[in-house]
């Protein structure tokens, strides 16, 4: 009788002990299956872009998030969703968050983000500081409420850096957390009077996104030829980066090979 009793006592204390492992693990189960991407955009609103300019910039990153096309491409993943923050980024000490991290993974939510971000007014026109931009972004991925496999920083910009510290220098500190920053490059057709070698540096825009913004696995940098193109751009911008959190990390994306054909 006494050895049923013990048993049964020790049954008892077992199944508690589960159901504790099972309360403090299911939360970390839950977070670690969140999002599958954390993805920080980053627009440049340095004062060499004018209202004009900032205007399309605004309204294409709008469009790109409720974009069909995009929301296909989100949905395919395994969670079905990704974690989403905008910020905007000028000189040294001004970057600003301006839409905090949402769950993007359906119509509803693509929208929601697209009318916050309407109704937002432009952060700062300052000097373009994109080494203080990638700090920023880093620090917003460090503070995400949500988890992926996958961290991308996502900066557009139409200048080379000119304030704060080396460019270089950060993008190596994001490689060495395991982000990938991608760039996308705003052509200028006509160099700026005051500073010609800022949006048209030798070897052109892109040349130097390549060499000192984008690193991490399968980091690339895509083109808008003008402001006016950036809509489309960052839309096959955004679809890239999504489809890249759904490959192994080895792998060469599928944006990329299809490239090469």
């Amino acid at each position: 009788m006494l050895a049923d009793m013990y048993a049964a006592t020790q049954l008892r204390r077992l199944v508690r002990a589960l159901l504790l492992v099972g309360f403090v693990f299911a939360p970390l189960a839950a977070r670690a299956a969140d999002v599958d991407l954390l993805l920080v955009l980053a627009a440049d609103v340095s004062r060499s872009i004018d209202a004009a300019k900032f205007q399309l910039q605004r309204d294409g990153y709008i469009a790109a998030v409720s974009d069909s096309r995009l929301l296909d491409t989100i949905r395919a993943g395994r969670s079905g969703r990704i974690g989403l923050t905008f910020i905007e980024w000028s000189g040294v000490g001004a970057q600003r968050v301006v839409i905090d991290w949402m769950a993007i993974g359906d119509a509803a939510s693509a929208k929601e983000f697209g009318d916050r971000l309407l109704e937002s007014p432009r952060s700062f026109a300052d000097r373009t500081s994109i080494s203080g931009a990638i700090e920023f972004a880093m620090a917003q991925l460090a503070r995400a409420p949500f988890s992926g496999a996958r961290q991308t920083i996502d900066i557009s910009g139409d200048g080379t850096n000119n304030s704060g510290r080396d460019v270089a220098e950060l993008r190596d500190q994001a490689v060495a957390k395991g982000i990938t920053v991608n760039g996308l490059a705003i052509l200028s057709e006509t160099p700026l009077p005051w500073n010609p070698e800022h949006t048209n540096p030798p070897g052109g825009l892109q040349h130097y996104y390549r060499n000192n913004v984008i690193g991490g696995p399968g980091a690339f940098v895509m083109v808008a030829k003008n402001f006016d193109s950036f809509g489309e751009a960052i839309i096959s911008k955004i679809i890239a980066e999504v489809a890249q959190a759904q490959e192994p990390r080895s792998q060469e994306p599928r944006w990329q090979r299809a490239a090469a054909h």
